[in-house]
């Protein structure tokens, strides 16, 4: 557990799920922004599957504002390990949301676009009729249902998409790390969303006023659309590499067990009733990423090539991105 006090601002935020790509952006956004004591919990020192920890962790803290980055989120692995997934994605947001209510805090919870179908041709709005395709979807908008019937006035879902930062294993420093290792990489061209930079999506949860803005559901991506092969090409020009190395292939050549939506771009009208403009476009979010990305692969792979020979070979190569 991490505590920052960094202002006066009076306000207790509680962050679980920390340890991850997005709960780790989203600590450091909130120490920068000096927005109150930030509380920073991974699954270690919180398993929010245990409601009775949950009940009694966040009735002793007693924060205003919870915000939930903790899930499940291998879409493959949920195929046959549903239970597992529920329990996270649904059963342990239940648990959050119950308690929240009980202490009259606000309860804001990460979701994804993989809560629709992928059968529209324009962005889905936050108030179309999810109907996911996979197990992982349905955890997912499990969790969600939870968040918005027990906290109709203070539960906020974020819905986002594609994200990667600098934090953990993600498809944009996946393809910095393969563009260093193989001539060339196969990237599937018939997907369609928005990739997201964690620090643009964790500058957004941080910004918003939750005593003022609406309750419930908000698209956290950001603007644009493109397929997960534009994208992969884009970080190797990026990167100095040529793009044509990538090479496209239809999502039906990856036999993933999981099925993905075809189409998941999310629109963003909800934002303007919180006082708040959309998420920029997607592909300035990934030019300001970049160096600092790519620093990052370049350090760990100088950091393996001092390695020994045993460890180097213990670590395997992916010849495919998991998309």
């Amino acid at each position: 557990m991490t505590k920052i006090d960094s202002s006066p601002a009076g306000r207790r935020w509680l962050v679980t799920g920390a340890g991850g790509l997005l709960g780790r952006e989203l600590v450091e956004q909130l120490r920068s922004r000096q927005l109150g004591e930030i509380i920073a919990l991974d699954r270690a020192a919180l398993d929010i599957r245990d409601g009775a920890a949950v009940d009694e962790v966040l009735r002793g803290l007693r924060c205003g504002i919870v915000v939930n980055c903790a899930a499940w989120t291998n879409a493959n692995a949920a195929e046959t390990a549903e239970p597992e997934a529920l329990a996270v994605n649904a059963h342990a947001v239940r648990n959050l949301a119950v308690t929240c209510a009980a202490t009259d805090a606000t309860l804001v919870h990460i979701s994804t676009d993989y809560v629709f179908d992928g059968t529209a041709r324009t962005p889905y709005a936050e108030y179309d009729t999810p109907r996911p395709v996979n197990a992982y979807g349905r955890t997912k908008l499990l969790g969600e249902r939870a968040v918005l019937e027990l906290l109709p006035f203070r539960g906020f879902v974020i819905r986002t998409a594609w994200v990667y930062g600098g934090h953990g294993r993600n498809f944009v420093n996946t393809m910095l790390k393969l563009e260093r290792e193989h001539a060339t990489i196969e990237v599937v061209n018939d997907q369609v969303g928005q990739p997201t930079w964690s620090r643009d999506l964790a500058g957004r949860i941080a910004e918003i006023d939750y005593g003022t803005a609406p309750a419930g559901i908000y698209h956290g991506t950001n603007a644009g659309r493109t397929t997960w092969w534009e994208l992969a090409r884009e970080v190797f020009r990026y990167a100095g590499a040529d793009p044509d190395r990538v090479l496209p292939i239809p999502t039906s050549a990856r036999n993933d067990p999981a099925a993905r939506p075809p189409f998941s771009a999310l629109g963003h009208e909800r934002w303007r009733a919180a006082g708040l403009e959309p998420l920029r476009h997607w592909r300035f979010a990934l030019a300001e990423a970049m160096p600092e990305l790519a620093a990052q692969v370049s350090m760990a792979a100088s950091t393996a090539a001092t390695a020994s020979p045993a460890m180097r070979s213990a670590r395997g190569v992916a010849t495919r991105p998991a998309t």
